[in-house]
């Protein structure tokens, strides 16, 4: 259930999320994939020793944190899974598999005979998500926010963030990052569906959020400013 201050009343809470058996997907679908957290800093893995002499299928790592501005050191020890290119380093993320809303799909494959010779990472398409956040606290499994921040975020004060209710049996609050939009792969390995996804209206009313975050400012009578306005009336500014 939604409650009357947010932006789902706009539309009504019924006609928000809606239960889908498509195994394609579309912006606005619900998924499941692993998100880094954005905010820490990454490791790298260098080799730097034989785990057994003569073996190549094994080594001893060396971890450390990856900066930007780090030189980089070429290793003169083969490691049969690690093979590196010129200016490459291994990444290390901790990351979560959370509720992911595809924001971005269906790019067009490109002609193989425009890639020939080259890596199919480069040309290889992908999808936009933005990650969901738990917004209440769950014991020692995480902090959630502030109650005052989750009702600025409802209120929608920002435009990075957007408050919601997943559909899932127990309706938990959440907080859509916008600011953490995210590439993932199309592979079925990268994502598990979850069986909803948005409707019409609040695909619209996401990209007007979006369209806030990305160029600044709110159009005059759009569903944002409407509620904006009522939020104000009844809250204040």
């Amino acid at each position: 259930m939604f409650p009357d201050d947010c932006i789902q009343s706009i539309v009504g809470a019924n006609k928000w999320w809606e239960a889908t058996a498509e195994q394609a997907v579309n912006r606005g679908t619900l998924v499941f994939a692993f998100a880094p957290h954005i905010d820490q800093i990454p490791y790298t893995f260098e080799p730097v020793g034989r785990a057994e002499p003569g073996r190549h299928s094994d080594a001893i790592l060396r971890v450390a944190p990856l900066r930007a501005d780090a030189q980089l050191k070429p290793t003169d020890l083969p490691v049969a899974a690690m093979t590196l290119h010129s200016g490459e380093v291994w990444a290390a993320y901790r990351a979560k598999r959370r509720p992911c809303l595809i924001l971005g799909c269906g790019s067009p494959a490109v002609d193989a005979t425009l890639t020939r010779g080259t890596p199919r990472s480069a040309t290889a398409p992908t999808m936009l998500v933005a990650p969901y956040y738990g917004a209440t606290r769950k014991g020692a499994l995480r902090t959630g926010f502030k109650p005052e921040f989750v009702e600025r975020v409802r209120h929608c004060e920002y435009p990075q963030f957007i408050w919601d209710v997943l559909p899932f049996p127990g309706g938990e609050e959440s907080i859509l990052r916008l600011d953490h939009l995210q590439p993932i792969g199309t592979h079925s390995n990268s994502y598990k569906l979850s069986g909803f996804r948005l409707t019409q209206a609040a695909v619209e009313i996401l990209d007007e959020h979006l369209s806030w975050l990305l160029y600044g400012g709110v159009k005059e009578e759009s569903w944002l400013a409407l509620y904006r306005a009522e939020i104000e009336a009844t809250f204040g500014k």
